[in-house]
């Protein structure tokens, strides 16, 4: 992750790092400083190097003729970065020195972090032709290369998808559902700086919202991830108000479908929402306190599935933990800044309040006795 970013010499000094101890100085394009990983590492870091700047030129003033000018002669430059680094609770002191002279100064802590605005990904490489002869397909690539065709093409397949399922005004219907969801997670990038590029639909999967940003933080990775869930559920909640008002039986089959949409969104193993949030938790916790309580929370999630039947449930907890210990002792090598305790407490309660309410409302519908309303909470029975 990026640290640092300041100006250091008319051009941007940039410090990267990883809690395995991997640090990486870079001067404008020129990586000036490097230290290998050493495992988790904080404290006093010391980075220094030496570089050629023009030294100012010797024309006494702008009317003297150019051919009696001296020519500005490259002057050595030792520069040398000073940070004390605090992972937990992030905190980054910094000191720029320029030949032994205090330059620059200052903190940076979890908030700068999130406001930095992320680089942006390398252009991608986009397909050419030439010649007239194939004027046809220089126009299929072209159209296939528009985001707006995609997203229509994709949205057109999911329709028809779920039309021969269902019908085509629940088909409809589902699809709106899926767009609040995933506005949910649009709404959460462009709260942290980051531009999107909207999100497209796709069968059988949901949706996905898309960006060539890059985030800074765990803290970010949970809100982004959790918002379409939690966007998902205030809707079933509506819904389920209305259909308490009409009765109306295509209502309530709309917010027991969502409700449980979102709630296999919420099932820990990657890439789903939940998967994000319970590595970001796993990942931020730096104590065997920490560790323990996450590992409690798991087994007592799989246990209180098992014993409502929720077997499917049950199932998929155990496998998204598997998934999430394997790479548990890799997590230092992370290039996103950690949660502090407080972010850690609040996700935990935010993921589980969020499955908790999805899984009542699958629970209602299904004491209705409606085969297709008890479809969902016989899925998860399964």
């Amino acid at each position: 992750m990026e640290l640092l970013h300041i100006d250091c010499l008319g051009k941007p000094l940039r410090l990267r790092a990883s809690m395995a101890g991997w640090q990486q100085l870079s001067w404008d394009t020129h990586i000036v400083a490097e230290q290998p990983a050493t495992g988790y590492s904080e404290g006093h870091f010391s980075h220094a190097f030496e570089i050629q700047i023009a030294a100012p030129s010797n024309t006494p003033n702008d009317n003297a003729i150019p051919n009696d000018a001296t020519p500005a002669l490259p002057q050595l430059a030792r520069v040398r970065l000073e940070v004390d680094l605090q992972w937990q609770d992030f905190k980054c002191n910094y000191q720029l020195f320029v030949n032994d002279e205090l330059v620059s100064s200052g903190t940076r802590n979890a908030t700068d972090m999130q406001q930095s605005a992320p680089q942006p990904a390398p252009d991608s490489i986009k397909l050419k032709t030439r010649g007239n002869s194939f004027g046809l397909f220089a126009m299929l690539l072209k159209l296939l290369q528009s985001a707006k065709f995609v997203k229509v093409a994709l949205a057109g397949l999911t329709l028809a998808t779920y039309s021969a399922i269902f019908s085509f005004q629940f088909a409809l219907a589902l699809i709106a559902c899926l767009v609040v969801h995933e506005y949910g997670h649009v709404h959460a990038m462009k709260h942290f700086g980051i531009k999107t590029k909207g999100f497209y639909l796709i069968p059988f999967f949901g949706g996905m919202a898309l960006t060539d940003e890059k985030i800074n933080t765990r803290w970010q990775d949970v809100v982004i991830s959790i918002m379409g869930p939690t966007f998902g559920l205030i809707l079933s909640l509506i819904l389920w108000g209305v259909y308490l008002v009409t009765d109306n039986i295509f209502i309530a089959n709309l917010a027991n479908f969502n409700a449980f949409l979102n709630l296999i969104n919420l099932i820990p193993v990657l890439p789903l929402d939940g998967g994000h949030v319970v590595k970001s938790v796993s990942f931020s916790a730096s104590t065997r306190i920490a560790t323990i309580l996450l590992s409690l929370g798991t087994v007592l999630g799989i246990f209180i599935s098992y014993q409502l039947g929720l077997f499917f449930l049950a199932f998929v907890l155990f496998i998204g933990t598997l998934d999430i210990v394997v790479e548990w002792r890799q997590r230092h090598h992370s290039l996103l800044l950690p949660m502090n305790r407080y972010g850690q407490i609040v996700s935990v309660v935010w993921y589980v309040a969020t499955m908790a309410i999805l899984v009542g409302i699958i629970w209602h519908f299904a004491q209705t006795g409606d085969p297709l309303l008890s479809s969902p909470f016989a899925i998860l029975k399964n």
